[in-house]
């Protein structure tokens, strides 16, 4: 069993609704879907494409997968997910915008925003305590002489290499997309994605996803609503 803490909309929301038409699978109950038809795709090239997102279900990383700690339990970590969530405020993306992160397409934001890069760093901080140190293979898997020093040291320190100052929100829609494919996925994104390009994108939650066993399926155990401090004080 791993565990990972994402960001991922409530499951009715617009955004969610069309990404998982997308990527062809339903993260919060598990249920495969039809993909859209896509001019220039046939449906066993988009699956392809779509393959490496769809085993994981739409999100954005927060803190990477990762098995639990010895001594720790399931009940401690929604425990205290609950607890985070209770003293954090949600927040907004101001843009969202389909993006290319080297050969992959995903929902990234237009600019810097530094309440997420804050977010995202806390993720990290908090549930540290809770992850079981990476073993060699998991360590290779990552391919660390492909890596910067900042990156070894945060696979090492962390078990991501992508955190801090290297951590860039991205809610991954494709896997490899070949050179001469790419201007055609970007545009068929583009108009799959029109609702969503170039607009805010509130972070008002953030969700326990599940593996049962290493290249099992990801799935959402719990998604926890972000609660205003202030608020709270005043119910």
């Amino acid at each position: 069993m791993r565990y990972a803490l994402y960001f991922t909309p409530p499951a009715s929301d617009p955004l969610t609704l069309s990404a998982q038409r997308w990527l062809g699978r339903n993260a919060f109950t598990g249920a495969a879907l039809e993909q859209p038809a896509v001019g220039g795709f046939d449906a066993a090239t988009l699956s392809g494409l779509t393959a490496d997102p769809r085993r994981y279900g739409f999100h954005a990383t927060m803190k990477a997968p990762f098995a639990l700690a010895e001594g720790r339990s399931e009940a401690e970590l929604v425990a205290e997910i609950g607890r985070f969530v209770s003293e954090t405020e949600p927040f907004d993306i101001p843009e969202l915008v389909v993006g290319r992160l080297g050969s992959f397409f995903a929902l990234v934001p237009g600019d810097h925003c530094d309440e997420l890069q804050s977010f995202a760093g806390e993720v990290v901080r908090r549930f540290e305590r809770f992850r079981a140190p990476l073993t060699s293979a998991d360590i290779s898997r990552r391919k660390p002489d492909e890596l910067t020093g900042a990156e070894r040291q945060n696979l090492v320190q962390w078990g991501y290499p992508y955190v801090f100052d290297e951590f860039r929100f991205h809610m991954t829609l494709t896997g490899r997309v070949p050179v001469e494919r790419r201007d055609a996925v970007e545009g068929v994104l583009l108009d799959q994605f029109a609702d969503f390009h170039g607009r805010p994108l509130t972070i008002a939650g953030l969700a326990l996803f599940r593996e049962p066993s290493r290249g099992a399926d990801f799935t959402v155990h719990s998604l926890f609503p972000l609660a205003a401090a202030a608020n709270r004080k005043t119910a």
